[in-house]
């Protein structure tokens, strides 16, 4: 993000006195430019110059050798007999263990109360018998380079300034005590990653007069006019991107005869630290310097490892190229390159152009001869290598988002005037500029449109001076319409709308009316929504606990014990993953409700009962469809092969529960958690949206033929319903006339999958199709009965069955052979033993009966026991119970 010094802003804007960094990012956001962060200056505190006045060598008992300096420091002198040690003349005495300094140099001095980068604070101390009364500071100690082994002499550390006076506060000479704002600007503003395009906002929010350093002639002189004298270059992009070649525009200027040791001037490397930036050497500082202050990346290379002309051309298959991080990349065939001759044998790669360039003919130590590069590159060709190669340098950051196509030739005469001025060199008279851009945007603005898009009536004259003040050339109103010309460093300006967002952000968005819009009627919620949300706050009501988890998985089927055929292991794989560990969305809600529970568990949460309501991917059956391009609207039969390719989103319910479901206490004893809990918050969700259940076992060892209505089928093989106990889960099941629906399962866990997850044993779960249970729901509204006053009848029948029929059928039949005078059926009795035959059981149930209008009679009573028996013998085979 933007780092902004008030002292480099007020060279292309006037500032205001007394602007802080504060006030800077108050007028900033005006005009839509947000605070990210105010840094601090890097010293506070008193730092001055000061004067060696005399330096005495002495040997410490630790055997390293120090010096007692008396320092001449100004006004900050101790006063005639207050000093901390004798001395006849005004000074500080200090220890320094440097000795790159001698009597009447000028040195930097940090006083007591001095804060140097690291929060290191300064305080007189006793040290080798002496108090050091401040400090002699070293390039290091003040964060202006790495060089710690002696402190900095001011005179030859700074051969091109005039050293203030003794005593003078040097904090801000040094360029350490700005505070900087650092910005955060949106994709579309991209103008705003210079010093040029802050200047102008802060303009656009003050009024203050603005500066133009992108125009020749205000921070440059006119930039020299291109001939056929300059270093050759060549464009040759043979698969344009959207029609739009890589490339119109490519200025490149030549430096011959540069210092290579030359080094940057100290005000250069401190614009650029403030910014982020390290300094590397003059030729490369420049480059990243006019970047910085005008918008426009730069390139600088040895000139005598170039070959010409220089190709900019897009990569062929099969090539590479080792960029400056030193990272070796294959290219793909819409990179486009600079590269140093032409097609055909020995072309050689310089760099991916507006993003990095190459390890070949990058600037060295003995670089004399430089050619600087100053191109305006499509922003969508650089987005797309910046991405593909994961390379997001400062140079793509800004070409990604546009640049302005007429700052090449003025950014090159920049650069080409700090070398000469600060390298010694001498400038090419060739100058190349190899232009091919297309014509401005002008868009067409009714008059009318700003006030229809605000609600703000706006005069013509006050549209045209609000987009005026933003660059742009207006023409107009004609016939009720303006002609209005974008600004070359506005590519986001294209639509009439982007101008109205212009004249709303330069008048104030401040002064637009705040109407509250008319909310449209709704039809209220689904079906289906009201369903889930009644299934979630029963669930809660239960005592469970809803969390939310992330959807994706990686081996959580290995952990549940699911077989390789499974078709739950049928799951979609992200094409980008989150997480690399992850790649796949699950197909049950255990696959990562389980992993939640454990993730408490080993917290030291041990009584977990969680749910979640959330949806599964089931990819099977899905078509996949190649992406769409973004340059037109899809055609219908490309939309609907898009929607062949998403998979099957069905909703489910998961729950687990683990650890006590009732806590040890004086009234009661602890109660684990078993699998009639996690059967019943099944029959509650269905109870709740009015749905009858029935429930059979999920697994068994042979499935036995018995005489009755249809049954679910139960599975042959234990890892069918994993991650279940193969003898302790139950398959809840919904009758649809003659078909058969499941819609749960729910019981114990496997005792690997509780190892599996860090579970304790036994704990149990269940797991609900919500799509499927909510198709069953009645569309008629539930009708409730009202509440008779007559007597309560009572009959107990004992009915023997075949041992493998579930007792929920049996009770279903119970209810049916009752018919409307059962008011309740409860089994209350489970015999298996000498007194029924063998593979049969006995089930007892309690018939309370009652009518709306009579009181029953002995004989009603009696008949309804007897259309019960025989309702159940037909159906079932059962017998009554001698």
């Amino acid at each position: 993000m933007p780092m902004v010094p008030l002292s480099w802003l007020a060279d292309h804007v006037d500032v205001a006195e007394g602007t802080d960094a504060e006030a800077l990012a108050a007028a900033l956001v005006k005009v839509g430019l947000e605070e990210e962060e105010i840094h601090p200056a890097r010293v506070t505190g008193p730092l001055v110059v000061g004067r060696v006045l005399t330096r005495v060598e002495e040997t410490a008992s630790n055997g390293k050798i120090v010096n007692y300096c008396r320092v001449d420091v100004g006004e900050h002198n101790d006063a005639p007999g207050t000093g901390k040690e004798p001395s006849d003349l005004p000074s500080r005495g200090i220890i320094c263990g440097a000795h790159n300094f001698d009597v009447d140099d000028l040195v930097v001095v940090s006083l007591p109360g001095a804060i140097l980068p690291g929060d290191f604070q300064i305080a007189a101390r006793k040290t080798y018998g002496h108090v050091s009364d401040g400090m002699i500071c070293s390039a290091r100690e003040l964060g202006l380079g790495e060089d710690h082994d002696g402190i900095i002499v001011l005179p030859k550390y700074f051969p091109d300034r005039e050293i203030p006076a003794v005593g003078t506060d040097i904090v801000s000479w040094l360029g350490l005590g700005e505070e900087v704002l650092e910005i955060n600007v949106t994709p579309d503003r991209g103008y705003c990653f210079s010093m040029r395009g802050i200047a102008r906002e802060y303009s656009h929010s003050t009024g203050a007069s603005f500066r133009d350093p992108g125009l020749p002639g205000v921070i440059a002189s006119e930039p020299a006019v291109a001939n056929g004298c300059g270093f050759p270059v060549v464009f040759s992009d043979d698969a344009p991107i959207r029609g739009r070649s890589g490339v119109d525009r490519f200025v490149a200027r030549v430096v011959r005869g540069t210092n290579p040791s030359a080094p940057t001037p100290r005000w250069m490397v401190e614009r650029l630290e403030a910014a982020g930036m390290r300094s590397l050497s003059l030729a490369v500082d420049i480059t990243n310097y006019v970047m910085l202050d005008l918008g426009q990346p730069m390139h600088a290379y040895d000139l005598g490892d170039l070959a010409g002309p220089i190709v900019v051309r897009r990569a062929r298959a099969g090539e590479t190229l080792v960029t400056l991080d030193e990272e070796k990349r294959e290219l793909d065939p819409q990179d486009l390159l600079i590269t140093d001759s032409p097609e055909g044998e020995g072309s050689r790669i310089i760099g991916i152009a507006g993003v990095m360039g190459g390890a070949y003919s990058e600037v060295g130590e003995g670089t004399s001869d430089v050619l600087f590069e100053a191109a305006h590159f499509d922003s969508v060709s650089v987005a797309r290598s910046s991405r593909r190669h994961k390379l997001h340098s400062e140079a793509a950051k800004r070409f990604e988002r546009g640049t302005d196509p007429q700052l090449p030739a003025v950014a090159a005469q920049r650069a080409v005037e700090l070398l000469v001025q600060y390298g010694g060199g001498t400038a090419d008279e060739g100058v190349t500029d190899v232009d091919e851009r297309g014509e401005d945007v002008v868009i067409s603005l009714p008059v009318g449109e700003a006030q229809r898009l605000t609600g703000v009536a706006h005069t013509p004259e006050r549209i045209a001076e609000l987009l005026r003040t933003v660059g742009c050339v207006v023409e107009g109103p004609d016939n009720g319409v303006f002609t209005v010309t974008a600004p070359s460093w506005r590519p986001d300006l294209t639509l009439p709308a982007d101008l109205v967002e212009e004249v709303a952000r330069l008048d104030g968005y401040d002064n637009i009316p705040v109407i509250m819009p008319t909310a449209p009627a709704g039809h209220g919620l689904t079906t289906a929504q009201k369903a889930r949300r009644l299934s979630a706050a029963a669930l809660a009501d239960g005592g469970l606990v809803e969390v939310e988890s992330y959807p994706f998985v990686s081996d959580t089927w290995d952990r549940q014990g699911i077989p390789v055929d499974d078709p739950r292991r049928e799951a979609l794989r992200l094409r980008n993953p989150m997480a690399d560990d992850a790649p796949w969305l699950r197909t049950t809600i255990l696959d990562t409700l389980l992993d939640v529970a454990g993730r408490n568990v080993s917290r030291s949460n041990a009584d977990v009962a969680i749910f979640e309501v959330a949806k599964v991917a089931r990819p099977a059956g899905t078509v996949p469809a190649d992406l769409p391009g973004a340059d037109e609207r899809p055609s219908d039969e490309v939309l609907a092969a898009l929607e062949a390719g998403i998979p099957a989103q069905p909703w489910h319910i998961g729950g687990v529960l683990t650890g006590q479901a009732v806590p040890a206490g004086v009234l009661a004893n602890a109660r684990a958690f078993d699998w009639a809990d996690a059967l019943e918050h099944v029959r509650r969700v269905a109870s709740g949206l009015g749905v009858r259940v029935e429930v059979t076992r999920a697994w068994m060892d042979e499935v036995p033929a018995h005489k009755g209505a249809p049954m679910p089928a139960p599975a042959t093989d234990p890892a069918a319903v994993a991650p279940f106990h193969p003898g302790r889960v139950a398959r809840v099941f919904v009758r649809a006339g003659r078909d058969l629906v499941d819609v749960a399962l729910a019981g114990e866990l496997s005792p690997a999958a509780c190892r599996s997850f860090g579970l304790p044993a036994r704990s149990c779960a269940f797991e609900i199709d919500m799509d499927a249970l909510i198709s069953q729901m009645s569309a008629a509204p539930i009708q409730v009965k009202g509440v008779s006053t007559f007597p309560l009848a009572k009959e107990d029948i004992a009915l023997v069955v075949p041992s493998d029929i579930p007792a929920s059928r049996v009770e279903q039949i119970v209810r049916q052979g009752a018919g409307q005078l059962a008011e309740s059926v409860t089994l209350f009795d489970i015999y298996e033993g000498d007194q029924v035959p063998e593979g049969h059981r006995s089930l007892a149930f309690a018939l309370r009966l009652r009518a709306a209008d009579h009181t029953l009679t002995a004989k009603e009573s009696s008949q309804v026991r007897a259309q019960v028996v025989a309702k159940a013998a037909k159906v079932l085979g059962a017998s009554l119970r001698a």
